[in-house]
């Protein structure tokens, strides 16, 4: 048996997607610069996608900018509200210690060029608590930045209470909502966002394409300098293909979301009772507030890496964390987060189900994950040492 278990690395692309990726390359293949007809039917189509995404988050369409991806968009974000606030005094900057490292490298980046940045602690559950954001912020605050939900342990964070705040306090609001969108409802004035960054590929879309929405009234600054693309805050030829592909995905992904979400968490839900049964092991992250494909667990005694390896000979896809951080060594920053220790974190599993997901497949993973612990604690020196009292057990 075949499993993918890991969507929140990247989704397969959909057929709705390829088809819309292929015809526009047969069909729409014009520059959307260009002047003559083949290539302003081009920026008809653009223009379009802008409208249909706008539309999907409650936005205008010249709030909406097409990116590379949410890493691009989280830089132009934060760099954006930084350098805003410099101008009128404010360089202080929150954000959450677990972001995704597109957010937290670019803040080190800014903490060297003079901006002061807190981190708020997410506690157990993996969830800010408004009360600790509120008594963070300041009169110098420019930003603040909070991921709507976990990459790796699918945590959904209180964004209309966040949003709120900030628009009470004056703070400019971002939020990363790679995981979220597609996946969740949003709702950008509802919420009262003023930034949001998203990526195709997370929810059956191209890969190297993505958005950042920008309220009306912030200034973005440009992260590529060149043409006057997208109102001239991101030069260079429009990915017409990806984009219209990213529309397609997120139309299908949108108007199945509630059906989808429910199938989902109902599989989540099962895994994760069976995978409870294993001895010393914890679910990570909140139990309820969580997308309804995320399962993410520590295994006490064993690392995380070997379970891959042996779950990929048995066809399952997985991964011990975020896909960008795969080739480091050391334990998921966000596991730490949540008071995780390095032994507990490193011996952690992330499984990530899609819409298509069975209750067959579930059964299969729940059988396979109890045979690879128990194989792996089965030559482990820690399992021994636990298990004979040398050291103490940290999952009870």
């Amino acid at each position: 048996m075949q499993i993918y278990a890991d969507n929140a690395a990247t989704t397969k692309m959909s057929n709705a997607a390829i088809e819309a990726m292929t015809d526009c390359m047969r069909n729409w293949y014009g520059n959307p610069s260009s002047l003559y007809t083949i290539g302003q039917k081009a920026k008809e189509k653009l223009e379009e996608a802008r409208r249909e995404i706008a539309d999907i988050i409650n936005a205008s369409p010249r709030e909406i900018i097409f990116t590379s991806g949410g890493s691009e968009a989280d830089n132009q974000a934060l760099l954006t509200a930084a350098i805003n606030g410099k101008r009128k005094g404010k360089t202080h900057i929150i954000s959450s210690a677990f972001e995704h490292h597109a957010v937290l490298h670019t803040l080190n980046k800014l903490e060297k060029n003079g901006f002061e940045v807190t981190l708020l602690p997410v506690h157990e559950n993996g969830i800010v608590r408004l009360d600790e954001l509120e008594k963070a912020i300041r009169e110098d605050t420019c930003l603040v930045t909070i991921m709507t939900a976990n990459n790796e342990i699918g945590t959904i964070q209180p964004i209309g209470e966040i949003g709120d705040i900030c628009r009470r306090r004056g703070v400019v609001f971002h939020t990363d909502a790679v995981q979220a969108v597609g996946h969740l409802p949003i709702d950008v004035k509802a919420e009262n966002i003023d930034m949001l960054s998203a990526s195709a590929h997370k929810f059956h879309g191209p890969k190297g394409v993505g958005f950042l929405y920008a309220r009306k009234g912030i200034i973005l600054q440009n992260l590529i300098e060149g043409g006057a693309q997208e109102r001239g805050k991101r030069a260079g030829t429009e990915n017409l293909p990806g984009i219209m592909a990213m529309v397609a995905a997120l139309k299908e992904a949108t108007s199945a979301m509630e059906k989808n979400n429910k199938h989902m968490a109902k599989i989540r839900d099962h895994i994760i009772r069976g995978l409870s049964e294993i001895p010393h092991s914890a679910l990570n992250g909140d139990a309820e507030r969580r997308l309804s494909g995320n399962i993410n667990f520590s295994f006490e005694g064993i690392e995380g890496e070997s379970i891959l390896m042996l779950l990929d000979q048995k066809g399952i896809s997985a991964s011990s964390g975020s896909a960008c951080t795969s080739g480091a060594l050391d334990p998921s920053h966000v596991l730490l987060s949540i008071g995780r220790i390095h032994d507990v974190a490193h011996g952690s599993l992330r499984l990530s189900i899609g819409e298509d997901a069975t209750k067959e497949e579930a059964d299969y993973i729940i059988e396979s994950v109890k045979e690879v612990v128990a194989h792996l604690r089965s030559f482990s020196p820690v399992w021994r040492d636990l298990t004979e009292g040398k050291k103490e057990f940290i999952l009870k």
